[in-house]
């Protein structure tokens, strides 16, 4: 259905362009309006979903049919767009890179009707996967030197989201999923342990910790807490000694005091021998449970994260906008109240004391965050399999991560990096603005 996977009014706005012989290049600027109160910063992602979807868009025969008799096409009408492929061209931000309101995340310049009919698809993608990277990498942030996974796949919006979850947490520095088919697909590490149900059908827990490390004897995780946390440690404590469960062995905690469960566990492993035993925690965490935990000494080594990251609970949506913004030589721009955009193609600039917004064309100081990825509808540079370009936009990810400021870092209260539209473009808005004096206030 990649036709079909369009809002209404892009169909009818292309037709109509179509109609017209408007076939005239159009850039539009896909960008967030504003940071929501508790996100510094966002990662961008989404980009190659994005990408895969331009270099596959059609009408097949199927859809022209839906298309033509529910919404009153004529044969000219479908023949046009059973035609239409894009050969347009892409700049963007690369994924994993670090990015703040007011910059494009991605910029598309193609024959009108082309840009106009993916917008929704660009924005479904980018808007998604930058949502939950952004989250993954709050968590990142608050665990230090923790290993984190992935466990949302049971609690996200279907297995496409869970894909992109699953993918995006790793650009964001997660360590593995649990999501099969996600570490399938993009080359991750799997990961999992047990579930209660595995220890309930067991008489009791031992007997269901010694199945587990005889037949699992290198990933010998047992979770600890269906019954009574402590004792649990125990049980695997006495079957690891038994068995000599191997090198990764450990336990997982998954209610309760996960603080002072942890501190108990970590003392009971140590007296034993066991002090290679690692403790993973999981259940309803986030970046500030898990920076509570490391802030009151928790030995923990691993987090489970799965809900709260997978639908990106505190911010589940971005203010993203795809808005055309030059046209056949002639930048425009929107004076909505609330809603105002910026003219013309446009590339920013990371620089020491903050971000410059310009125009497509000029140079400031810093480094340029917009490449050319897309010409002529075909991807630019090497082929990348989907696991080198995880791990491209991870290095990524970890390097801006680092640079940012303190006060941009920060889970409470952050303060995104300042973002400065050029002299030149800010010249370029007044006048237009100047044109459509009644256009409403600036914004």
């Amino acid at each position: 259905m990649n036709g079909l996977c369009v809002d209404l009014y892009e169909i009818r706005m292309a037709v109509s362009y179509l109609r017209r012989g408007m076939r005239g290049p159009a850039t539009f600027s896909l960008f967030v309006r504003e940071l929501p109160p508790c996100r510094g910063f966002l990662v961008a992602a989404g980009l190659a979903d994005c990408l895969d979807f331009l270099t596959r868009f059609t009408f097949d025969e199927d859809e022209l049919d839906y298309v033509g008799r529910t919404f009153g096409l004529d044969r000219r009408d479908r023949q046009a767009l059973a035609v239409l492929r894009f050969t347009g061209d892409v700049r963007a931000v690369p994924e994993g890179r670090v990015v703040f309101a007011g910059e494009p995340l991605l910029e598309v310049t193609a024959p009108i009707a082309q840009a106009q009919l993916v917008e929704t698809a660009m924005l479904n993608f980018v808007t998604f996967q930058t949502a939950i990277a952004s989250k993954a990498a709050r968590c990142r942030l608050a665990a230090g030197e923790a290993d984190l996974v992935d466990f949302a796949a049971r609690r996200t919006h279907g297995f496409e989201a869970a894909a992109a979850a699953a993918r995006a947490s790793a650009i964001a520095g997660f360590g593995a999923t649990s999501y099969v088919a996600a570490a399938r697909a993009y080359g991750l590490r799997c990961a999992g342990t047990m579930a209660h149900s595995y220890v309930e059908a067991f008489s009791d827990e031992r007997m269901a910790f010694s199945a587990f490390a005889e037949d699992f004897p290198d990933v010998a995780v047992f979770l600890v807490d269906t019954y009574d946390s402590l004792a649990g440690v125990d049980a695997a404590i006495d079957v690891a000694l038994r068995l000599g469960a191997g090198a990764r062995r450990g336990v997982r905690l998954d209610s309760g005091d996960l603080a002072a469960l942890a501190a108990g566990t970590r003392r009971r492993l140590d007296a034993a021998g066991l002090g290679d035993a690692r403790i993973m925690a999981s259940g309803g965490l986030d970046e500030h449970r898990i920076a509570a935990l490391l802030t009151a000494g928790a030995p923990i080594d691993a987090f489970g994260v799965g809900t709260k990251m997978g639908v990106s609970a505190d911010a589940p949506s971005l203010d993203t906008a795809y808005k055309l913004v030059e046209y056949d030589g002639r930048p425009v721009l929107k004076l909505s109240a609330g809603k105002a955009t910026l003219p013309g193609a446009k590339q920013a600039f990371r620089g020491a004391e903050g971000d410059v917004l310009t125009l497509r064309g000029e140079r400031a100081a810093g480094t340029p965050l917009l490449v050319p990825v897309m010409r002529d509808g075909r991807l630019l540079g090497p082929l990348r399999t989907p696991e080198q370009l995880v791990r491209d936009a991870r290095t990524r990810c970890a390097a801006d991560l680092a640079a940012l400021p303190e006060h941009s870092r920060r889970l409470v209260d952050p303060v995104p990096v300042p973002v400065t539209p050029s002299a030149a473009l800010t010249e370029l808005t007044d006048r237009l603005r100047a044109r459509h004096p009644s256009g409403g206030a600036r914004s």
